[in-house]
């Protein structure tokens, strides 16, 4: 058990920052989460969209689902199975050739079960987020973090200059703080400004930080009044499509609204660095997305399938989300002892959502081991 007093900053509140700091606490540390988005999740987020008639929508648009094989893991998932933050999704799932326009590979009974996050993907974060000892700042972002040899700590800045704290250690979760596309998007150096300041500082972490390789990918939206009847399953991925990647029925989920049919398509990883290079990594214009928006759908209708006209549709891009490498897969997350800070995040062990736990637990007990010794 750490002592009581032991302070531990978490910077991002994606399901790997969220499960490190929920766990942390529990071991007795005082933990505060930054995250300068509105709320927590990352990838886990969702959408609430109103329509003009004034009809509320929600959207799971990031992460649709997550398979567990790890023991440890699943140990994490059947407690919150019995908080009732996540629900197993039982639907089958399939591919669609776009050549053959048929359903091919059709999912096969006894493999991984599905999971979902009750009533939407960041409940999860959401809850862990407000644990008990857990204090969780949103829309506080972190423009550096700074380590101080003669006070032995961290001391954090947010971007408006505010003074945010000093920390005996430091979780990084959010792959931005020591990116230089944090400063390609903001023209900001990245925050995390001990590794890009002195490479030498911590020469083993500064090497594997240099560049963690992400791809971009657009989503698209999509509510309908009636059911897509000739769909027979709820999520499949496409063969020989050059635009999209899945398909997710959202309305399908267990606990999730079914008021309308409302689907998720996601792009290929190509067609989305093709929109990238030509507008380049700043937020996409209201008529960028609207391109999308039809270029994904247009490509949704040439599968043949019956397709009715939406009541709404929407496009939005993830620009960095998805990691292209694994930098710690045997560590499961960075780790320097003497400085105290702990990197991890799916970019560590694999894309995935366990993956993203998987290292947020490693973190967790590299810091505790260490603090109970203080």
């Amino acid at each position: 058990m750490a002592s009581p007093v032991s302070r531990v900053a978490v910077v991002g509140s994606g399901i790997s920052g969220a499960v490190c700091a929920s766990l942390l606490a529990r071991n007795g540390v005082s933990v505060t989460l930054f995250e300068s988005a509105r709320g927590p999740g990352g990838r886990m987020s969702y959408r609430k969209e109103i329509t003009e008639d004034g009809k509320e929508l929600v959207f799971d648009h990031g992460a649709s689902h997550f398979t567990v094989s790890n023991p440890d893991v699943l140990g994490i998932i059947r407690e919150w199975e019995a908080r009732g933050l996540v629900a197993e999704w039982k639907e089958k799932f399939a591919s669609f050739d776009c050549i053959s326009r048929k359903f091919i590979e059709f999912e096969k009974e006894g493999l991984s079960k599905k999971y979902v996050g009750v009533p939407v993907m960041n409940s999860i974060c959401r809850a862990l987020c407000h644990e008990p000892g857990v204090e969780s700042k949103f829309g506080v972002g972190v423009g550096s973090l700074e380590w101080f040899d003669e006070k032995n700590s961290w001391s954090l800045t947010g971007l408006d200059g505010q003074n945010l704290g000093n920390f005996e250690g430091v979780v990084a979760s959010d792959k931005n703080i020591f990116s230089k596309r944090f400063t390609d998007v903001t023209g900001r150096p990245p925050p995390l400004v001990m590794i890009h300041t002195d490479l030498n500082l911590i020469p083993e972490l500064a090497a594997k930080l240099q560049e963690v390789p992400v791809c971009s990918c657009f989503v698209l939206m999509l509510a309908f009044t009636e059911p897509l009847s000739s769909i027979s399953v709820k999520g499949f991925s496409f063969k020989n499509s050059e635009i999209l990647s899945w398909a997710f029925c959202d309305s399908s989920k267990p606990g999730h609204p079914a008021t309308s049919e409302r689907w998720v398509l996601h792009s290929t990883m190509e067609y989305a660095r093709g929109v990238v290079a030509q507008i380049g990594l700043q937020k996409p214009s209201s008529s960028t997305l609207a391109k999308v928006a039809e270029e994904l759908f247009e490509e949704f209708q040439r599968t043949g399938l019956t397709i009715s006209q939406p009541f709404f549709k929407k496009a939005h891009r993830w620009g960095s989300a998805f990691p292209a490498a694994s930098i710690a897969r045997e560590e499961k997350c960075l780790w320097d002892r003497k400085r105290r800070v702990a990197i991890c995040g799916d970019f560590c062990v694999s894309p995935t959502v366990e993956g993203a736990i998987l290292s947020g637990m490693a973190a967790s007990s590299k810091l505790t081991e260490f603090l109970s010794c203080l």
